[in-house]
């Protein structure tokens, strides 16, 4: 059965970008509609930040308990039900999912299930179970998000392969993993079954972890991924995978073989850009080109997410979204780019945010560092949690243009360097801020007292 729907804003694509531009274009008056062929809220809430985020933490107890011993608690871990850790992921999500319908439902937003096709600037075909449904739209918003890639290695398709996908719904796990890939998936992935049991061991292509953070960052986590156990092989170059686990890989012109039960394939994403080929776009890199107002070359049409390419991260995609939706419904607003925190979920953890000291050198600025070692935090050895350390970047007035957190709650403390870039804080301000003691967060005023040559405990 045909059905036609005319709405003035209408949304491709239900994850982080595509439903808080929804919710924000209703906030602000408009007749919303988004399509979406799987669930809502996208990779990031159902095969991505969330689920991930949810068995990283069962295998963090896991860890936990055998470390328990330094602490005084004599406990022993018998063993790790993965199949249960899957099951409270699942209940994770679902609860998101239906926390997400109702903010749908709340908003009186139109959501449409199914498969869409943009035919033009103002029409979207969407299909689904025998019924299709033609949206009429003032405006579109394109955030299509990505998808794991796979790359054109002998043996890909094999049973013994998996992608991210697959990983979050393994009922058990693998005596031996192997990971192609050492970029923030595969780390993520290789700390998570590290920790659960699984004898881990990365393969990367190029000569560093993590290849486009601070070289201090991705060598202190080389050396944190190999104490904790996990093999890391740099420099190598996959050329096939066997029916049986046995993967052949060169280091420069030698050939060896390494076998594993479970191969994951973490080697980035590719973007979604079938659904709308009717549309003369042209695309740089696979990705969509947008204005600092997230419009598209095409007047009234705007992209937002993964699809335009960059740094491909939740949170930022949550704000493309919402700069979207703003200027489709007439308003002026441009998104603050210099301040885009990152995180990595490894143990420890990694957070960034704003420009690399390299970055700054780049502008021909003269740069400035601040560093602190979280082993000389008296809360950071309380939590036996001494490694890693902050490092704060600024010009020579001392104002704070990008930082560097490597350790325990990195992802959380990163929030107040975050705000320092935002707001061209000096570090000065920083270092007589009085942060609480004992707390992770005397690590920032010790690396901007640093900077500004005063700082106390280094």
């Amino acid at each position: 059965m045909d059905q036609e729907l005319g709405v003035q804003i209408a949304v491709l694509g239900g994850g982080p970008a595509g439903y808080v531009a929804a919710i924000r274009a209703a906030q602000l008056g408009a007749d919303v509609a988004v399509i979406e062929k799987k669930d809502l809220g996208g990779v990031c809430m159902n095969a991505g930040c969330i689920p991930t985020k949810a068995l990283l933490e069962s295998s963090h107890v896991a860890a936990a308990v055998n470390h328990s011993k330094e602490f005084g608690a004599d406990s022993r871990l018998t063993g790790i039900s993965w199949n249960q850790a899957v099951t409270r992921k699942n209940r994770i999500v679902k609860s998101l999912n239906l926390g997400l319908e109702y903010l749908m439902k709340s908003n009186g937003i139109k959501v449409l299930n199914g498969s869409g096709t943009v035919l033009s600037p103002n029409k979207i075909l969407v299909e689904s179970a025998g019924t299709s449904t033609t949206v009429n739209c003032g405006k579109l918003i394109l955030a299509t998000g990505s998808s794991p890639l796979r790359p054109d290695i002998p043996g890909i398709n094999y049973p013994c392969v998996i992608t991210s996908n697959e990983a979050l719904d393994l009922e058990t796990i693998p005596e031996r993993l192997g990971i192609i890939g050492g970029g923030v998936i595969g780390v993520e992935f290789a700390s998570m079954f590290r920790e659960a049991g699984s004898k881990v061991t990365i393969l990367e292509k190029l000569n560093q972890l993590l290849p486009f953070e601070d070289e201090a960052i991705s060598t202190g986590l080389y050396k944190n991924l190999k104490r904790q156990g996990i093999g890391v092989k740099l420099g190598v170059t996959v050329t096939e995978i066997q029916a049986d686990g046995t993967v052949i890989y060169e280091t420069g012109e030698k050939q060896q073989s390494v076998s594993f039960d479970l191969i994951l394939v973490a080697v980035g994403r590719t973007l979604n850009t079938e659904s709308f080929q009717n549309l003369a776009l042209s695309l740089e890199h696979g990705s969509v080109p947008v204005n600092e107002c997230m419009e598209t070359e095409i007047t009234g049409v705007y992209a937002a997410g993964d699809v335009i390419g960059g740094k491909l991260l939740a949170h930022l995609a949550f704000m493309e979204g919402k700069t979207a939706a703003e200027n489709a419904m007439g308003m002026k607003h441009v998104l603050n780019r210099r301040a885009v925190p990152a995180c990595v979920y490894t143990t420890p953890e990694i957070a960034t945010v704003g420009l690399s000291e390299k970055g700054v050198a780049a502008l021909g600025v003269r740069v400035k560092t601040g560093e602190f070692l979280f082993r000389n935090n008296g809360r950071a050895l309380t939590l036996g949690e001494r490694e890693g350390f902050v490092k704060v970047i600024t010009d020579e007035d001392n104002v704070v243009l990008g930082g560097e957190i490597f350790g325990s709650t990195a992802s959380e403390l990163i929030s107040e360097l975050t705000l320092a870039v935002t707001l061209n804080v000096k570090a000065d301000v920083l270092a007589d801020m009085i942060h609480p003691h004992p707390s992770l967060s005397e690590a920032i005023w010790e690396a901007c007292g640093d900077v500004c040559g005063r700082a106390i405990h280094k």
